[in-house]
Formats: structure tokens, C-alpha cells, sequence
């Protein structure tokens, strides 16, 4: 996991770029900035070391947010009453990717606990907007990670990729197989998705797509193996 092998609920999102991906009418678009999710993830982070970790994570998860342990669990419910440990896990972003709206995000970067292991982390972003004015926050819905044999190098600079504001992006849904528990979520304008499985056994992918104008193209797939 990220960290403990968090996982969000995943649920469409609200967002629309001009002149690309049709949004709802009504909707107020956001320039997309990925800074805006790397600035999230930080101060996440940052709280986790100041607050405790199950602190952090209670007070920056969506309400339906999941956490896998390794079957899927509502978060809020899992953390509640959870006592902190006494040193918080660290983790630092490595990329950042964004719909075209800039209303949904991934990060994913590299974890290391106080035991000295290590291991990578993917969080899925969404902005939640509070009133008509466009005022809101960032709340991760899914958070995930695995252990590693070798830690990921440590980056310079966090890459960031937008996802194109061109043509038409399809929200395609396809079934899990049989007993598997499965979940996808779209950004509103369907240029950001994200899909959860998790296998009877434990294990479960993470996929992470973004739209490049012409097809959604896979930028983050974690697979994680059932627990020995």
C-alpha cells in the first residue's frame, strides 16, 4: 500500500476545455495545471508528518473514496477510530497527469516507510467545487500502491501531461470477469479515466488513461500481486 494499497471509489467528474470535449450545459470550465494536483500531493504528504497518516488520509479523502485491504473497503469507514502510527509513511511525487477540464489528476511516485521498505504509490485527484463561484478543493478518491524489490529514483522535476482538448474522447466500459470487483471513473468531459480490479485472490490492476486527440492512451498501470 501508499501507501498501503489505497484505493479510491471512482465516479465521473465534472469538467470541460473550449473548443475540445463536450461538458454538460451549465458547466463552468478550469484551465487544467497539473501544479495544482502536485501541490495537493505535497501538502498531503506534508500532513501526514505534521498530523499522523490516517489523519492525513481521513481529512483529504472524498467521501466515497475506497481503500483495498486487499478487497476493496470504503475509506472513510476503514480509517475511522484508526490510530496513527508513530512515524508516517514519506512518499514524493513522480509524475502528474491531468484531464483536459482540470478538474481530475493522477499522481503516482515512490513511497518508503520507517521499517526501510519502499515501494511506489498512484492517487487519483478530483476537485471538488463548493459554490457558483468555483471554489472548492482537492480530494484524492483513489490511492494505491505495492512494495517494491527496488525503490524508484528519486525525480528532479515531477513530469506533467495534460490530456488533448481535440475531437470527441468515448467513455467505453467494459465487465470484469467473473468475480472480480471492478470500478471506472471519467472525467466529465471523458478526456482523464481511471479503472480498479481486484481478483477474488487479492491482486488488482490500476489503469490510468488520458485523451491525445485521437485515442485514450494508457499513462499509468500498476499491477499488483494477490497477498502471499
Amino acid at each position: 500500500m501508499k501507501r498501503f494499497g489505497l484505493v479510491g471509489a471512482a465516479f465521473l467528474v465534472l469538467s470541460a476545455c473550449a473548443g475540445g470535449p463536450q461538458a454538460p450545459a451549465g458547466f463552468e470550465p478550469r484551465i487544467a495545471n497539473p501544479s495544482a494536483i502536485i501541490s495537493a500531493e505535497i501538502a498531503f504528504a506534508r500532513r501526514a508528518q505534521e498530523k499522523g497518516q490516517w489523519t492525513a488520509f481521513r481529512e483529504t479523502a472524498a467521501k466515497d473514496a475506497v481503500m483495498f485491504d486487499p478487497q476493496p473497503n470504503l475509506a472513510q469507514a476503514w480509517l475511522k477510530g484508526r490510530a496513527d502510527p508513530p512515524v508516517a509513511v514519506k512518499w514524493q511525487a513522480h509524475k502528474a497527469f491531468m484531464s483536459c477540464d482540470g478538474k481530475t489528476g493522477a499522481t503516482t511516485g515512490a513511497w518508503q516507510r520507517p521499517n526501510g521498505t519502499f515501494g511506489y504509490f498512484t492517487t487519483i485527484w478530483q476537485f471538488i467545487q463548493k459554490n457558483e463561484r468555483g471554489d472548492g478543493e482537492w480530494k484524492w478518491v483513489v490511492d494505491h500502491g505495492d512494495v517494491l524489490p527496488t525503490p524508484r529514483a528519486p525525480k528532479e522535476m515531477i513530469e506533467t501531461k495534460v490530456a488533448s482538448c481535440k475531437g470527441q474522447p468515448p467513455a467505453l466500459l467494459q465487465a470484469p470477469a467473473e468475480g472480480a470487483k471492478m470500478k471506472s471513473g471519467f472525467s466529465r468531459d471523458q478526456s482523464l479515466s481511471y479503472t480498479w480490479v481486484v481478483q477474488p485472490d487479492g491482486s488488482r490492476t490500476v489503469e490510468v488513461k488520458i485523451w491525445n486527440g485521437q485515442m485514450s492512451e494508457t499513462v499509468i498501470l500498476d499491477q499488483v500481486a494477490a497477498p502471499k
